[in-house]
């Protein structure tokens, strides 16, 4: 699937223009390819390989299950993987698991797919080790490709306006931004909150921005929030727009993500950019993402996340510290930086494998 919005569409968009800028011809294809992406983008049975499969390379963005595998296995010219991440299927067994079962075949296929493959290129070096242990030779992690300029948008106006309103009664603003699944745990930031809002601070309100992937799930974080008290001070988004993201971020005091398994995680990074204090549980790659820009923390238990996002609204210095540590690995991802670490690993690939 090739859509718009969505950190991997974004980073396809980029990879594409950051090779056609260095003189490659560079085209991107797809199997369900969305309306407002559709005149960068062709049907994937469209392609046509060289007769003597020389001078053209596919790259194959690979985050979950897709009819597209056996047909590149197929290809007579070389094969790449950029691996994405797969989410563990047992993070859906007990809410979907027909999901469960597309995150089962999606892994087998990965690792069918891996014989075919002359290189891979990874988000994290937590997913290069991923394509290593299932058999994929010669990797290098390129992390994801984001533009930093269009997050400089203005955001969506009556969506900050109701945010600062909000605001006028006190209280610090949780924000945590991603799907809404069971890895993401967002009931483990709920529960945080609700310790929060008992310990330090009454008026505390929390923004969960994000689409509902797991019905299931998302109907269980809202009678969480019922059963600790704080439903009306939680505020569950379901999908928004680009601008009234930018409004959740321009208007957040602190970041919380407790996720336990991500690939990358490009929220706290994008928060990083709006000068968003960061507080995360140190899982899978978000370590290797936030640097030193981050509350790292080894556990989940509500009270120490309560008494660690207080330390970070209530201690300037640390406060400001990661404020601008985050500012610097903002830098650190650059498009520009990111870019050049995308050509270093792919044109001597690209020379090796003709």
């Amino acid at each position: 699937m090739f859509a718009a919005g969505d950190a991997i569409g974004n980073h396809v968009l980029r990879i594409r223009d950051a090779l056609r800028a260095a003189g490659y011809e560079s085209e991107i294809f797809a199997d369900d390819v969305h309306p407002p992406v559709r005149r960068h983008a062709r049907h994937f049975l469209d392609f046509k390989a060289p007769a003597d499969g020389r001078g053209v390379h596919l790259l194959y963005h690979l985050s979950t299950g897709s009819r597209m595998a056996a047909w590149l296995a197929e290809q007579p010219v070389p094969l790449a993987v950029d691996y994405h991440n797969i989410t563990p299927a047992e993070y859906f067994d007990r809410w979907q698991p027909a999901a469960a079962e597309v995150a089962r075949a999606a892994r087998a296929e990965m690792r069918r797919l891996a014989s075919s493959t002359v290189y891979g290129l990874a988000d994290s070096t937590y997913n290069a080790l991923e394509l290593t242990d299932e058999g994929y030779p010669d990797t290098a992690v390129v992390p994801i490709l984001i533009d930093f300029a269009d997050f400089d948008a203005a955001p969506d106006t009556a969506t900050l306006t109701r945010l600062r309103r909000r605001a006028e009664g006190g209280g610090a603003h949780w924000v945590f931004v991603g799907r809404v699944a069971a890895h993401k745990c967002q009931h483990d930031v709920v529960a945080a909150f609700a310790a929060y809002r008992e310990l330090f601070d009454p008026k505390a309100r929390l923004s969960i921005v994000g689409g509902r992937t797991l019905l299931l799930y998302s109907r269980a974080l809202e009678r969480l929030a019922e059963e600790l008290g704080v439903a009306d001070a939680v505020d569950f988004t379901n999908d928004v727009k680009f601008n009234q993201l930018l409004a959740y971020y321009r208007a957040a005091d602190v970041f919380v993500s407790l996720s336990e398994h991500e690939g990358f995680c490009v929220p706290l990074v994008e928060a990083m950019h709006f000068g968003v204090p960061t507080v995360a549980y140190a899982s899978t790659a978000v370590p290797e993402t936030v640097g030193d820009a981050t509350l790292l923390l080894p556990d989940k238990d509500p009270l120490e996340v309560a008494v660690a996002v207080h330390r970070v609204l209530s201690d300037d210095a640390l406060r400001k510290a990661l404020i601008e540590a985050g500012h610097r690995r903002v830098e650190h991802f650059s498009l520009a930086n990111n870019g050049r670490r995308l050509l270093d690993a792919l044109e001597p690939r690209i020379a090796a494998h003709g």
